[in-house]
């Protein structure tokens, strides 16, 4: 069998993998189940469907359970129900997938923030005003908002039933900590609200160091989806916890910034920035990306 032959069973193959999970999502099926489907072991079955679709077979079925759940919240079902028609054993495993992918909870989800009480503060930086949402779990939101005087919203879009606060000081000391002087200081926890593979992707931007720059294909290697260097770009267009998920560190591999969510200016000085800070410590920043 020649490779464009075997390139295409290997699609293929993928292809009835995804159709399984889909009509059996409801009844959780696993890996060794969907391996037998389509003739392979499962540890075949899982290195090619890593390959063509970017995720392993078990996210793939937690992705659809997630949307699956978050259809049936958003229509007023209850978490019980909702557990119980996604396929899952009780409220306690929905609770720790939504947790998983999304670090919210279904009861979260379900009532667009209602539960959820988000303190916001505005602040300068060098490179221009923000504002900061912070949950009792975790900072959940930080933008540059250079065209936007108020600055709610997207915070507002994001948790239109959440309780806002505003209370600038609270959230200065973070504020204050995002362009170090050359002291460490450690990040917030952060309270991550997007898709599986949007969280796997702000993942691993969170393991690039300070000083370095990667491209969106390191990047995709980075997540376990080398594949996927073009979903990696629309998964940093959605990040909206600015500087602390560093997506200004991603550039294309022909050596161009690129876009950032805001600004290509502001992006090409975060990197300068960066840069010229590792000098000064005596830690030269290393080009990582422009393979």
């Amino acid at each position: 069998m020649n490779r464009v032959a075997q390139r295409n069973l290997a699609y293929e193959t993928v292809a009835q993998a995804i159709r399984f999970i889909r009509l059996h999502a409801t009844r959780q099926p696993e890996l060794d189940e969907i391996a037998a489907h389509v003739g392979l072991s499962s540890y075949h079955l899982q290195r090619i469907f890593r390959a063509w679709a970017g995720i392993s077979p078990k996210r793939f079925l937690q992705f659809l359970t997630r949307e699956h759940a978050l259809t049936l919240l958003r229509q007023n079902n209850d978490i019980l129900a909702t557990a119980h028609e996604t396929g899952l054993s009780g409220p306690g495993r929905l609770h720790d997938l939504m947790v998983n992918c999304d670090a919210v909870t279904p009861g979260e989800v379900r009532a667009l923030g209602d539960s959820l009480t988000i303190s916001y503060g505005f602040g300068p930086t060098p490179l221009g005003r923000v504002i900061a949402g912070m949950t009792a779990r975790g900072l959940c939101h930080l933008e540059f908002i250079d065209d936007d005087p108020g600055g709610l919203a997207t915070l507002r879009g994001e948790w239109p039933l959440a309780t806002l606060l505003h209370d600038d000081e609270a959230l200065a000391a973070i504020i204050d900590k995002l362009f170090p002087d050359g002291n460490c200081h450690r990040p917030p926890p952060l309270l991550l609200r997007g898709t599986n593979f949007q969280i796997k992707t702000w993942e691993a931007l969170l393991k690039i160091p300070s000083g370095q720059i990667v491209s969106y294909r390191t990047l995709a290697g980075l997540a376990g989806t080398p594949r996927a260097h073009r979903a990696v770009g629309s998964a940093l267009a959605q990040n909206r916890i600015a500087l602390l998920i560093p997506c200004h560190r991603v550039i294309r591999e022909n050596g161009d910034s690129g876009q950032y969510r805001w600004g290509s200016e502001r992006k090409s000085a975060l990197i300068a920035y960066e840069s010229a800070l590792v000098r000064q410590r005596g830690r030269p920043g290393e080009n990582l990306g422009r393979d």
